[in-house]
């Protein structure tokens, strides 16, 4: 898999895919052709498997709290605020 075809599966540049080759993570080229470097598509899933995983993940000193929502009920009986305020009365609806 050479720096064009890695850059098509990531959605990026070939000039990207190339900085990117500099990193102490990337996989090691499986060769040097005259075209370039290539390298195992296996290697190259196994990186993009890697990266996506690393920022999927909570770093472990890091809790996230769940995002506050209105109450289910409240103890007057009144309803909880809407999750969507209304509309200015100034403010056009954009057309359908």
């Amino acid at each position: 898999m050479g720096a064009g075809e890695i850059a098509r599966r990531l959605g990026l540049s070939r000039q990207r895919v190339q900085q990117l080759s500099e990193r102490d993570d990337w996989p090691d080229p499986y060769d040097e052709l005259a075209m370039g470097r290539v390298w195992l598509i296996a290697d190259i899933e196994a990186w993009i498997t890697r990266q996506r995983s690393e920022i999927a993940a909570p770093d472990a000193d890091f809790i996230r709290d769940p995002p506050a929502g209105p109450p289910a009920s409240r103890t007057d009986g009144s309803a909880p605020p809407a999750a969507v305020p209304p509309r200015p009365a100034n403010v056009r609806k954009p057309p359908t």
